[in-house]
């Protein structure tokens, strides 16, 4: 009896598309046999609820428990025309394209004793059709119709399941469809298409993990392409679209399983290790004393040691669709990540013994490019080729490994570009970090800090000692009013941490000011070194200026000064411009859309290609990269106070109003709104790489961005009363960012125009932003003095010894080879930074994947290709200004062209391109 009824519910009725008349049929059926009970006169079942928006299909997709399929009679009801094609009933296939996992393990599911039984009995997934309306008669939902899909086919690294259902008239239009998972293992379901209706297929993405029913009995929900804000959700699906919300929320209680999909808060309290060494306790980010932005919370115990940190783990929980390890073609660049940190970097610390150990010469430094270090071989042979192939390469067979890194193309076109002075000034416009740099607005150049603590507040450099080095060409006063000049200023952020940081073996720490001077030609040329030291002991501040003078001495301390500059950037730009204002400062947007916008809403996915696997590689920054004693500590001149000195910049100078392009340069001083001007601003330094490139960038986001939201929101007063996207914004600010949230440059969010600019800056800090200080990591930091992250010894006027200073004038070569690095040191960063600068071959570059909800919509479509449009017309533009010879910062001979914003690029490490997200 029960076999007869399974096999009649595997070709029972699907979905429907929304009815065109008001007249319907009512139907009733029962377990295994259909049955016609009345007929009676309806509503639509679906209603035009905005006439921006055509009729079409809803559809919710749930998969239900055995014993909802028992031999009680319970009812589905649906309604159909009688007056037109409608009146019929519509036979459809449900078709689930499920992606086969990483080493296939679908396969060892599939085959495997228990789930290879539950295939051949044809019960692999269980799909329950939901329609978008209520029953105008009871007003409850009608009852689903259900449906086993089985395995069909299996191809490449996806497998096919399938279901034949036949949708009784007047079912009305599928809004949603339940899944249940009737294997013991999780699988991810790309997509669920019902093919059969008279107007086409619908396409329910998916793109999930979805559990077993063993593991949890939550059937999982899946909403077709068309997008509703709350207020337009269809009668039958607003129940449905509630309960996935709660979902994902949680009661914020226990601690969280791999499987699970839930999203909530925490502050960084996992950073530190108290319970393995004293000396790896760190205070927790995001409180008052120590402001930050919110993660995901785990709900790991605490440590015995600190009650207010979390223990530590081998892996650490992102919701389940937030990882990326387990699909084929997703895990290249988080796998290799993995396998540097966690296999090549022990494996560099065999083969080189001694930490401290510098390099000798340059030439020592060269031959990590062409000899390469030997490995100790790894114990399951061939390892390191299978998934750093890029940096391991076995030179024989049979020998040994060779950690062999490629020639950045800086060095490949100038080898000596990193030595001199006009291209680590150009490199502050069209280098790895273009966001540091600002217009001097105040003179004479002086501190905030407290003077009783950190000395004299006023700066050495001086109106005489300016004028020198700028050969008269004009006065300071001049060059303030012509804005001439711009300054690097790393003093008030560094001082506090200087005297700490020297209690440190192996590392050192100033403030520091670099002062430049625009030239006619529109390049800028360094003027001024500061460093300083606050009082320490009975020692006062110390502190000195170094320029780029022509006698021997003064020329190798002026380059030890940039060297220690350099150190500083990069700490800034890692600690700072990279990891706080994208990656950290991004995730409390995650968790907040994950919270309080449905998967329906348009918002959603809008946003939703901007956030992929930004959670999964924040958690392994947490767990190897920003973590006590990890890469950042060990590598980088803040040490052990590398994520206060992150704490204390977002404290100081994190503002969202300022993370938009415009405000940011404008605020910087690097621009000023100029109405007639293109794009509204007119730039300080008019040969001004990153922003040239940058704001044709931004204007086309925003293009597309407007496009979209004055398509949902017609109507202004929509914004307001969008309970969904109010309570996403709330939810950034008090709790995401809760340790801002009384500040008062909050953007409000209640028209269309606030809600263009709010997600174009987000978009703009995951995509440009973010591509602009990520990719090029290698090319400019893989030849470690080009970029040091660390400066160990102090500078040798500093207090020196006279053996010190005599070595120093015998080989000052060689001081400046004991401040860099050290091997290890170096060439940890050197690896991570070439896997950091890698772009996967499953990368999704902005505006080049159409949204298969975006698709469905003739507006939204059409939006979208033009902005697909204006990205490749930024591409050609970017090509024509790198053969300008006028462009000096960006072209000349044995310059690196600027193309770090070009929108699209292959594979592996170009240089080039922005994806939508932070996946690296």
């Amino acid at each position: 009896m029960m076999n007869s009824q399974l096999q009649k519910l595997n070709h029972a009725p699907s979905f429907s598309l929304l009815p065109k008349s008001s007249i319907h049929t009512n139907y009733l059926i029962r377990r295994g046999s259909p049955s016609l009970i009345n007929t009676l006169p309806r509503h639509p079942v679906c209603q035009n609820h905005n006439n921006k928006k055509n009729s079409s299909s809803c559809v919710v997709i749930r998969a239900s428990s055995d014993d909802q399929l028992g031999s009680s009679a319970s009812a589905v009801t649906a309604t159909v025309p009688t007056t037109s094609t409608e009146n019929k009933s519509v036979s459809v296939k449900a078709v689930v394209t499920v992606q086969e996992t990483a080493g296939g393990l679908l396969s060892s599911i599939v085959t495997g004793p228990l789930d290879g039984f539950t295939d051949l009995f044809g019960k692999s997934l269980l799909l329950e059709l939901v329609s978008a309306e209520l029953d105008p008669r009871t007003g409850l939902e009608k009852d689903r119709i259900k449906g086993y899909a089985n395995k069909a086919s299996h191809k490449d690294d996806e497998v096919i399941y399938e279901s034949n259902f036949t949708i009784p008239a007047g079912f009305g239009a599928v809004g949603a469809i339940e899944v249940e998972n009737e294997h013991h293992n999780e699988i991810f379901i790309k997509t669920i298409d019902l093919q059969g209706f008279p107007n086409g297929s619908v396409n329910v993405p998916c793109n999930s993990w979805v559990h077993a029913k063993f593991d949890n009995p939550q059937k999982r929900i899946f909403f077709t392409n068309k997008s509703y804000i709350p207020s337009e959700t269809p009668s039958g699906l607003k129940r449905l679209r509630e309960l996935e919300l709660e979902n994902l929320r949680g009661n914020g209680e226990g601690e969280r399983k791999t499987s699970d999909r839930i999203y909530d808060y925490d502050t960084y309290n996992d950073l530190g290790d108290p319970d393995s060494k004293e000396e790896l306790a760190r205070p927790v980010l995001g409180s008052k004393e120590h402001p930050y932005p919110r993660r995901c919370r785990t709900g790991r115990p605490r440590t015995k040691k600190d009650p207010l940190s979390e223990k530590r783990s081998s892996s650490v929980y992102v919701p389940r669709d937030e990882a990326f390890s387990e699909v084929k073609q997703l895990t290249f660049s988080g796998k290799t990540l993995k396998s540097v940190l966690h296999a090549l970097l022990p494996s560099l610390e065999t083969a080189l013994i001694n930490p401290d150990l510098g390099f000798p010469y340059f030439t020592a430094i060269d031959s990590l490019f062409n000899e390469g270090v030997t490995l100790p071989k790894p114990k399951t042979g061939g390892f390191f080729q299978t998934v750093i192939p890029r940096l391991v390469k076995t030179i024989t067979e049979g020998g040994d490994d060779i950690l062999l890194f490629e020639t950045p193309e800086i060095i490949n076109r100038d080898r000596f570009a990193w030595f001199r002075d006009e291209e680590f000034s150009r490199q502050t416009l069209a280098g790895l970090n273009p966001y540091s740099i600002e217009l001097v607005t105040e003179w004479p150049l002086k501190s905030k800090l407290d003077p009783e603590i950190y000395g004299p507040p006023e700066s050495l450099i001086t109106t005489e000692l300016v004028e020198k080095e700028i050969r008269g060409c004009m006065t300071v006063d001049e060059a303030l009013k012509r804005k001439k000049m711009f300054i690097l200023d790393y003093h008030d952020l560094y001082m506090p941490y200087v005297n700490k940081v020297r209690e440190i073996e192996g590392t050192t720490l100033y403030g520091s000011r670099t002062l430049l001077f625009l030239t006619e030609d529109g390049t800028l040329r360094p003027v001024a070194i500061e460093l300083t030291r606050p009082p320490v002991g009975d020692n006062p501040q110390w502190k000195q200026v170094f320029t780029p003078t022509w006698d021997a001495t003064g020329r190798w301390l002026w380059r030890l000064a940039k060297a220690h500059v350099c150190a500083h950037d990069a700490g800034y730009h890692q600690l700072v411009i990279h990891w706080l204002r994208t990656h950290c400062a991004t995730e409390p947007y995650i968790i907040a859309a994950n919270r309080q916008l449905s998967a329906m809403h348009p918002i959603y996915r809008l946003l939703h290609p901007h956030f992929r696997y930004t959670m999964e590689i924040n958690a392994l920054a947490r767990e190897s990269l920003i973590n006590a004693g990890g890469v950042i500590e060990s590598s980088f001149s803040p040490a052990k106070y590398s994520m206060e000195l992150s704490s204390a910049a977002y404290d100081q100078l994190w503002r969202f109003d300022m993370q938009a392009l415009p405000a940011d340069l404008i605020r910087r001083g690097m621009a000023v709104e100029d109405p007639t001007a293109e794009h509204g601003l007119k730039l300080t330094i008019e040969d001004y790489p990153f922003a040239n490139d940058g704001l044709i960038l931004w204007d086309a986001i925003k293009e597309w961005v407007g496009d979209y939201v004055n398509h949902y929101y017609p109507d202004p007063t929509l914004v307001e009363s969008d309970t969904e996207l109010q309570g996403w914004w709330t939810e950034v600010r008090t709790k995401g960012h809760a340790d801002k949230k009384d500040e008062p440059w909050w953007p409000v969010l209640k028209t269309p125009e606030n809600l263009i600019h709010i997600l174009t800056t987000i978009i703009w800090v995951t995509a440009g932003h973010h591509a602009a200080v990520n990719f090029g990591q290698y090319m400019y930091g893989g030849y470690f003095p080009n970029k040091p992250t660390i400066a160990r010894t102090n500078m040798p006027t500093e207090n020196p010894s006279e053996e010190f200073f005599k070595n120093f004038l015998k080989r000052p070569e060689m001081a400046l080879l004991m401040c860099f690095p050290s091997q290890i040191q170096a060439t940890t960063v050197m690896a991570v930074l070439d896997v950091l600068s890698n772009h996967s071959p499953d990368e999704e570059y902005v505006g080049e994947k159409l949204e298969s909800s975006w698709a469905e919509n003739p507006v939204i479509n059409a939006a979208f290709e033009r902005f697909n449009g204006n990205l490749k017309r930024l591409e050609g533009i970017i090509d024509e200004r790198n053969t300008n010879l006028k462009l000096k910062n960006r072209v000349g001979a044995g310059v690196v062209p600027y193309e770090l914003l070009k929108p699209f690029s292959t594979p592996g490490v170009t240089g080039m391109g922005v994806p939508n997200s932070i996946s690296i």
